[in-house]
Parts: structure tokens; C-alpha cells; sequence
């Protein structure tokens, strides 16, 4: 029997469906020779540093840098049952061969296989990769099923990126935070992705707006533009003598040009277009998207490719065939489909561009969710145009002169619509329209002479400000993080950049989460608190090219060109370099965080060994004098004994009164709950001491 573990239990059921696995357990389906489970995202996760060793639980920069010779894992509480579950099936008699079916790329491949470790199997492994949950999709790929070795070299990279973000993200975090006093995130391709964002504010704040003034003449049905200039009276004498005088044309300059269709969607062009045309965030549209794949509409969503494979284009000029008599923009496409333009499969790597599936044709589209719906709408329009023919219009230049003074007009004239069509009756079916199309370059000129003379034009002055940059959008943010750092690399580097399609929403939304970013509708404004730690950040660890560089060597890692170990030392040795030049808050930036001292919190109480305050942690009540050694843990075996943890209150009661009286403490020997006076015991030892207190006259039992 053969055990396929899926990422999600959605995905689970599918792939249950087609391998007639329809008997229903707990946790998992079973038939046809088959059981099916399925993971919930990462049921193993990286320890956090008090897993290496409990003085690890406080910040302080003599434990730094943290650098575990062993990656230690923890399950997450709410996960715990369904990884038992997996250790249980896998060691089942019964099962022959372990099937990963986890989402085809690298972290999909990080969480099946921390569990087929952390279970212990020694069992075959064999992978599944495919690009859709359709049933063909499906049994094509268990027909062509690959040994799990050869997925090795990606779960390296997988590994190698997990390691990273924790090497960097827990000893840059604690270092500066340490240093500030406050709360400092900093994360991998976070920290670059905020200077990003910080730059951009600095650069719109440091713009000064210059006006400038265009000398324009009307000659009948066009007009016809001079030289932009600073100077308003120049501009004014130009039009004064222009004005009510003969122009005359100079060059006609004609020129046929040929727009070629858009590329199809990878995820982050996705992710543009949904922030751009419906505002959606990079997350929801990867959400979106997400669920289209698993309701068998759309393929794998986290492709970083904007073509197809030889093997698909039968399907795909059928899909096309079907898309252009079914949806409304379907009427701007004319002559065959062109599916060699979009099919390369020396361009994809793990998966390929982002189309509808032919469920679509079996699929009423009203019953979806808006959101699915509008994303399912753009990727089947992107389908038609990348498809569609060409764009071709004649540009036509006139240069004209009028008193000594030249003027230019440009028009264009359409002679074969091609893919805009589709796009523009897209676009009216969402009332969307781009400004940079307006204008009259889309206005076709009249039939202009060379040596044609207009007798009388009307002179006029256009008045306009130089504009600063404009705000990051997720759109426009998406595109600088793909191409940050670019510049610096290798012309053959494969991945540059920061994050990858897939990670990039989530980065986006710590950022947010993390105080450090505001949504003003669409835009992305940093706050004064993301603004304030990029100050105080080092240049390589808020710089693109460094993170670039890494998400590079990633890739060399998953093609076996670079060694796994040689990729984490270089992350190791930063750590340490980090840390070592990094002793003191630089004095210039002390006074950028107020509430600096302790993150604006107020104590819980005083310690009773060195009089010192008391704050509250992640895990515990710590003292804040840093040679003290006194904590409060909230979840120490005395309490959870009792079925209790120590709560903000009780640690308050705690330190002020020495005592706390508590209802419902759970005895262990008689399995009853009972009330009692806990009392604070400290001996001053390396754990804190508790004892019961039980008032008089009260039964005990409930």
C-alpha cells in the first residue's frame, strides 16, 4: 500500500478522489491501495533559542551570536495530533512506499520531509510534481511518479533557506534590539525590502517641485508642442509671437511599429496586475489564486515562469478556442492562436506560467467568490492575449515651424489591433483604464505635407510642475523587489531579486503586522518606526544586493552547484561579524526610540532579589536586571501540574504580596479541582519555588 501525504486537506481530497481512496478515516482516506493524509503547512518548525538552553529565553548581548551545530524542531500544540497521526501511518505494516505530495517546490518539499525524518521512516520515498489538480494532471503524475532522491539538492536549499532567516532574523533582532531597547524585527529579505520603502519616502521628501511651461500652437485639428522651459516669460514671448502667424511643416516622419503580445502570468506579474486593476494585496491574490488551483481552475500558483511546456499545447489551443467564444473579451481576438509564442520549456523550471484549467468550461463562474473570480478573469484574458496577434500601428511625427520656433506633433494610427483589443474590451468589462494610454499620441493626425502651411494658429502657454516619485504600491513595490539588486549580480545570476513569488505577499505583510509599514489605500508608506530602524541598520543587512545574492546562491544549492554547508557558514560568519562590530548604540541614533527603555511596557512588578522591575516576555515574567538571574515562568511544571499557567495578574499578585489565591487548581491524585493560596518560595536558586496555603474552614474537594 502506498501513503500519499498532501500539504492541505483540500488538496488531500483530490488526490484521494482520483486514486479511489473514498473510505474516510480520522485524519486520513483510504482505498484503491492507497491511504491519503495530509500535513497543515509546517508541522515542525525551527525551535525558538530557549530550546538550545533556558538562559536563551532573555535578550542579551552576551549570548550572542546564537549558531546551533544542530537544527532542534518544535510541534506546534494545534498540529501535534495530526503528526502523530503521520508517524503512525508511515510506520504501518502495511504501507510499502511513502508518496510526497506536497506542493511542487521548495517548501513543500521542507514540510514532508521534516516529518518523514522526525518519524523516522526508512521506507521508499517517491515524489509528485505536477502543475494541476485536474484528474488527467493527477493521474498522469502517480503514472510518473519520481524517487524522493532526486529532490534532495531542493530540500538543501529548503533547509539552507530556513536556516538563514532564523540565523539572521534572531541575532540581527536581539542584537539591535538589545542595543535600542526596543523591539527591532529584522528579518532577511524584510529589512531590504523596508529600506526599499524608506529610500523611496526620502526621495519624495528631498524632491523639490520646479515648474515649467510649453509653448503650444493649435492648427486646426492637432497641436503641436515646443520645447519644455523653466522660464514663464520666455515661454510668453515665444506665444506672443507665434500667436495669429503662419506654420508651417517641416518633416513628416511616418514609422509602422509592432507591439508584441504580453508574456503569460508568473505569480508576481499576478500579483502586480490584482494590486493594480482590483487593489487586492499580494496576499490576497496569492489566496485567490491558491484556491482556484485547488477547486482544479487554475494551475500551481508559485511559478516564477511566464511560459508553457511542449506537452501542453494541444490543451492550451483548445482552452483557447473555448475562452474566445465564452468570454466577452474573447470577441477581440481574430486568426489562430499563436501558442508557440508562449512555450519555452528551457523557460520553466519548477512550473510553468499561471493558466485556467479546462474545468473552466465545465465551471459556472458566477457561483465564485468575487475575488477568485475577477483573478480567474485577468489569467484567462492574459491566456487570450499572449496568444493573440500582434499589435501594429503607424506612428507619424510632424515637426513644425512658426516664426523661428519648433514644434512637434505626434500621432499613431492603428492598423491591426491584435492583443489590445482583448485587453481593452478587458478593461471596459472592469472599468479600467490606464492614464499613461491617454493622451494624444493614441490620436491619429491628419494627412500632414512637407511643406504645408497653416495660415493662422492659436498660440497658448501649458503650465506644468515637475512630479516627485510616487509612493511604493504593492504593484510597483513587487517589481522593485523583483529586480532589486540586479545590477550587481551576473548577467547568468537565475534568481535575483529579494524573496521569491512565493514569499514575497508574506514578506509584505510583516512588514505591516510589524508596525513598520502603513496601507494608505493602495500605497505603502513606511512608518516613523521602519523609517528609525533602517537608520540604525547596517548597510549589508538592509541592502538588496546582499539578499539577492543569497536568494542566487539558493538556487546553486538546489542544482547542486553550490555545497549546502559552504552557503550556511557564510550566513554563520555574518552572525558573528554582525555582532562583533555592533557593541553600542551609536549615540547619533539614542534619541529615535522614546519608548525605547522597554518597548513602552510598563512593569509587572519588582523582583524580590535585586529590587529591579519586572516585564513581561514571550514566555515568562523576566527581571530586567540582566546579571539577575530571576524569572517567572508561565508555563513551569508547578502551574501546569494544575492545570494553570501564570497569568499577567497572578504575576503581579505574585511579586507585590508574595501570595495568590487561586480557584480550580487540579489535583492530580484525586482528579477533583480545588481552592488554595499560592505562595511565593524563592530561595534564590536557578528555579523559583512555589507552596499551597489552604484557608481554613474550606473543603478542599468540589
Amino acid at each position: 500500500m502506498n501513503l500519499v501525504i498532501a500539504e492541505k486537506p483540500s488538496v488531500a481530497m483530490s488526490l484521494a478522489a482520483v486514486l479511489g481512496a473514498n473510505e474516510k478515516k480520522d485524519g486520513y482516506m483510504e482505498g484503491g491501495g492507497y491511504m491519503v493524509s495530509w500535513c497543515v503547512g509546517h508541522l515542525l518548525e525551527l525551535a525558538q533559542p530557549e530550546a538550545y538552553g533556558e538562559q536563551y529565553a532573555r535578550w542579551r548581548y552576551g549570548d550572542l551570536p546564537l549558531l546551533p551545530e544542530t537544527w532542534k524542531y518544535e510541534v506546534p500544540k494545534d498540529k501535534k495530533k495530526q503528526l502523530d497521526l503521520l508517524c503512525r501511518l508511515m510506520k504501518d505494516k502495511r504501507v510499502d512506499s511513502v508518496v510526497c505530495a506536497t506542493d511542487a517546490g521548495r517548501e513543500g518539499e521542507l514540510i514532508f520531509r521534516l516529518v518523514y525524518q522526525y518519524a523516522g521512516c526508512k521506507k521508499l520515498m517517491e515524489r509528485l510534481w505536477i502543475s494541476s489538480l485536474e484528474d488527467a494532471a493527477i493521474l498522469d503524475g502517480f503514472e510518473h511518479l519520481r524517487p524522493g532522491s532526486d529532490y534532495d539538492k531542493l530540500y538543501d536549499a529548503a533547509v539552507c533557506r530556513a536556516g538563514a532567516d532564523w540565523l539572521v532574523g534572531i541575532n540581527a533582532t536581539r542584537l539591535f534590539s538589545v542595543l535600542y531597547g526596543v523591539t527591532l524585527n529584522v528579518g532577511r529579505v524584510m529589512s531590504p525590502t523596508l529600506a526599499l520603502l524608506v529610500q523611496r519616502e526620502a526621495d519624495i521628501q528631498a524632491f523639490t517641485s520646479k515648474p515649467f511651461y510649453v509653448p503650444e500652437i493649435a492648427c486646426g485639428g492637432f497641436t503641436a508642442s515646443g520645447e519644455k522651459l523653466s522660464g514663464k516669460n520666455e515661454a510668453e514671448k515665444i506665444r506672443m509671437d507665434c500667436d495669429g502667424q503662419a506654420a508651417s511643416v517641416l518633416s513628416v516622419e511616418k514609422q509602422v511599429k509592432t507591439v508584441q503580445p504580453p508574456r503569460l502570468y508568473d505569480l508576481t506579474t499576478l500579483q502586480r496586475e490584482c494590486n493594480r486593476i482590483y487593489g487586492y494585496t499580494a496576499q490576497q491574490t496569492l489566496d485567490y489564486v491558491q484556491s482556484l488551483y485547488e477547486k482544479k481552475l487554475a494551475t500551481y500558483p508559485r511559478t516564477d515562469s511566464q511560459y508553457l511546456t511542449e506537452d501542453m499545447q494541444a490543451t492550451a489551443a483548445s482552452l483557447v478556442l473555448w475562452l474566445r467564444d465564452h468570454m466577452p473579451f474573447g470577441k477581440g481576438c481574430a486568426g489562430e492562436p499563436d501558442i508557440n509564442r508562449v512555450t519555452d520549456g528551457n523557460k520553466v523550471t519548477d512550473h510553468h506560467a499561471i493558466i485556467p484549467t479546462v474545468e473552466i468550461a465545465r465551471t459556472d463562474l458566477s457561483e465564485l467568490p468575487s475575488g477568485e473570480r475577477d483573478v480567474l478573469t485577468l489569467i484567462a484574458a492574459r491566456l487570450l492575449s499572449a496568444t493573440a496577434q500582434a499589435h501594429r500601428f503607424e506612428a507619424v511625427t510632424a515637426v513644425l515651424d512658426c516664426q523661428g520656433n519648433s514644434f512637434t506633433a505626434k500621432g499613431k494610427t492603428v492598423l491591426q489591433a491584435g492583443w489590445k483589443e482583448v485587453e481593452r474590451l478587458y478593461r471596459m468589462g472592469v472599468k479600467e483604464s490606464r492614464p499613461e494610454d491617454d493622451g494624444n499620441t493614441d490620436i491619429p493626425l491628419p494627412m500632414l505635407q512637407e511643406g504645408q502651411i497653416f495660415e493662422t494658429v492659436s498660440a497658448s502657454v501649458r503650465e506644468g510642475k515637475t512630479s516627485p516619485p510616487k509612493h511604493y504600491t504593492e504593484d510597483s513595490l513587487l517589481a522593485a523587489m523583483e529586480t532589486a539588486g540586479a545590477g550587481d549580480m551576473p548577467e547568468d545570476a537565475e534568481r535575483k531579486g529579494l524573496g521569491t513569488p512565493a514569499t514575497r505577499a508574506a514578506i509584505l505583510e510583516k512588514l505591516v503586522s510589524a508596525g513598520f509599514v502603513d496601507r494608505k489605500k493602495k500605497q505603502l508608506i513606511p512608518t516613523e518606526k521602519g523609517t528609525n530602524l533602517i537608520l540604525v541598520l547596517p548597510d549589508n543587512i538592509k541592502s538588496p544586493t546582499l539578499t539577492a545574492e543569497w536568494e542566487s546562491m539558493l538556487k546553486q544549492v538546489e542544482r547542486g552547484e553550490l555545497a549546502a554547508k559552504s552557503f550556511m557558514q557564510q550566513i554563520a560568519d555574518m552572525s558573528r561579524t554582525l555582532v562583533k562590530e555592533h557593541t553600542a548604540p551609536e549615540e547619533r541614533f539614542t534619541g529615535l526610540f522614546p519608548d525605547a527603555k522597554n518597548n513602552g511596557r510598563k512593569a509587572v512588578g519588582t523582583c524580590p532579589r535585586c529590587g529591579a522591575s519586572v516585564y513581561e516576555g514571550k514566555k515568562g515574567f523576566f527581571c530586567d536586571n540582566q546579571d539577575c538571574s530571576f524569572v517567572l515562568w508561565k508555563d513551569n511544571k508547578f502551574f501546569s501540574g494544575k492545570k494553570k499557567s501564570i497569568t499577567k495578574s497572578v504575576a503581579a499578585a505574585l511579586l507585590k504580596e508574595g501570595r495568590v489565591s487561586i480557584s480550580g487548581l487540579y489535583s492530580e491524585k484525586t482528579g477533583k479541582t480545588y481552592d488554595a493560596v499560592v505562595l511565593l518560595d524563592d530561595t534564590g536558586g536557578k528555579y523559583v519555588n512555589f507552596k499551597l496555603e489552604f484557608p481554613a474552614k474550606k473543603g478542599r474537594g468540589k
